[in-house]
């Protein structure tokens, strides 16, 4: 039977396993019964006041069982959620506000005067006064309908990357790229309904969608791994023994806390059976530490930006030369890799390209904003005669001589930090919002893995200096270094030298 929509996931496993537990966040578990019963209530209500379907609704809660039934609710009234977190600076919500523009606001009584600052002309909901609804049979036929008229290509989310211009894209993405992957999932990896996921990113990273989806499309059960506990290796491995955590999807960042700290010393996962890893390089004396401690473990490389989920896997076997980068592998199903020269010619064996991707793994674009889309989601100059519609990641890459896909670095100024991409220029921002800024400038320090802000102007103390800019920008965004001059260099153009900077200061 075709798939066309992803609550069919929450509907068939609530269906077969009504009573098993769909997600727990550690405090909160929910059978897939009470999870379905609470979105389609959601859903039903969200619906008629909404009035509208295929249209945003900004989800603004903690990171818990009942923002996964928010976000299922939202899917219910035939609309698609925005995650905002109650954790993001409040200037970054409203600037993914501005772009989304949403008639909704879907929050709890905890945060509803926290969202009363910023809604603007949005409506507030919250998740208590929808699920006191009574329920009736007209919302469950009007649920019913809804569903019916669903298709894949509609839209699923939208996430916000950085944005070179100082304001977050919205990636749009449809029900088709994650039923796309899910069947990837399962015809890749060993996973059934016995799978208990257990999630490290937070709801408004991409890969947070492999856990919730992978979960509901399996039958299986998201654990919401307190974040706290990521400061504590022990306290960690024995949560995921007791939640008898089988799979993960985590950032190397995350990983790698387990080997810097020697952790497997305390203890080890014992129910774990898949291990993947996406984001970010993960350094091979890291992976090492797992695989050796963990034999029997299978080990997956994933790769893919916003725009195109996770286009890419690599199965490590432990083979891999030392001292090179891990491969990031073939793609995944319904999926083509074109590697594209600067002249626009496509790159020779062993040559180094633009990764370019084509098939079912590609978003929609960027929500509101189609300037940006046509400028990387844009018809394959390598074929004239039909529409054929790819998109241009920005890195550059190469094949091995085993045919999988190897990472080299970016083409431009966007990077990739602690898992997420980022636009520097979002910092920069950010920067020439203080006032005592002249004049600034950020560059990614590769050797050790941190974003460098170089500034002139009145010299500032380091700790102002970070607050006021966690104003404006989330956590992951900070720079690791600060550095005031009496003048930022420039070169023959007027511009800020950058290399020049950056071999300074790298």
């Amino acid at each position: 039977m075709m798939t066309r929509s992803v609550v069919e996931y929450l509907e068939r496993s609530a269906a077969r396993f009504p009573d098993k537990t769909a997600v727990d966040d550690g405090s909160t578990a929910l059978t897939y019964r009470q999870l379905r019963s609470g979105a389609r209530r959601i859903g039903a209500a969200l619906a008629e006041r909404v009035q509208a379907v295929r249209e945003p609704v900004a989800v603004f809660l903690d990171k818990t069982a009942e923002s996964i039934m928010a976000f299922q609710g939202v899917l219910y009234s035939g609309n698609f959620y925005c995650p905002l977190d109650s954790e993001m600076p409040p200037d970054r919500i409203r600037a993914i506000l501005s772009v989304t523009d949403p008639k909704v606001i879907l929050t709890d009584e905890a945060h509803r005067a926290a969202a009363e600052q910023f809604a603007g002309a949005a409506r507030i909901e919250t998740m208590e006064e929808l699920l006191a609804l009574p329920e009736h049979p007209g919302r469950e036929e009007s649920v019913d309908r809804i569903l019916s008229g669903c298709t894949e290509t509609d839209p699923l989310y939208v996430l916000f990357t950085s944005g070179s211009t100082g304001v977050p894209k919205g990636v749009l993405v449809s029900h088709r790229v994650i039923i796309n992957y899910a069947e990837w999932l399962e015809e890749t990896f060993s996973m059934d309904s016995e799978v208990v996921i257990g999630n490290q990113a937070p709801l408004y990273f991409d890969i947070s969608m492999h856990d919730t989806y992978g979960a509901f499309y399996f039958g299986g059960t998201l654990v919401i791994i307190p974040p706290a506990l990521f400061s504590f290796p022990a306290r960690l491995i024995e949560f995921m023994n007791e939640k008898k955590i089988s799979s993960i999807l985590w950032v190397p960042s995350a990983m790698g806390i387990f080997a810097a700290l020697k952790a497997f010393r305390s203890g080890l996962p014992q129910y774990l059976q898949t291990v993947m890893f996406a984001g970010e390089v993960l350094p091979r004396r890291n992976l090492d530490y797992w695989m050796e401690h963990l034999p029997d473990t299978v080990f997956a490389n994933l790769y893919g930006p916003t725009e195109t989920f996770v286009c890419t896997g690599y199965i490590c076997d432990g083979t891999e030369p030392a001292g090179e980068p891990m491969p990031i592998g073939k793609p995944i199903a319904n999926s083509t890799a074109l590697l594209l020269t600067e002249d626009g010619r496509e790159a020779a064996p062993g040559e180094t390209g633009e990764l370019c991707l084509r098939g079912s793994c590609l978003a929609t674009g960027y929500y509101n904003n189609p300037e940006k889309t046509g400028e990387v989601f844009v018809q394959n100059p390598l074929q004239a005669k039909y529409p054929d519609r790819i998109y241009r990641t920005g890195d550059l890459v190469k094949y091995n001589e085993q045919g999988d896909l190897i990472y080299l670095s970016r083409r431009d100024n966007q990077i990739k930090h602690m898992g997420y991409r980022i636009e520097l220029g979002e910092i920069e921002t950010a920067g020439y919002g203080i006032p005592e800024i002249r004049d600034c400038v950020c560059f990614y320090d590769y050797s050790r893995k941190r974003i460098v802000f170089c500034y002139d102007g009145a010299e500032i103390e380091k700790k102002s200096l970070r607050a006021a800019l966690a104003e404006k920008i989330p956590s992951y965004m900070m720079p690791g270094r600060f550095i005031h001059l009496d003048a930022l260099p420039h070169n023959a153009n007027g511009k800020i030298d950058r290399k020049k900077l950056s071999a300074e200061y790298s």
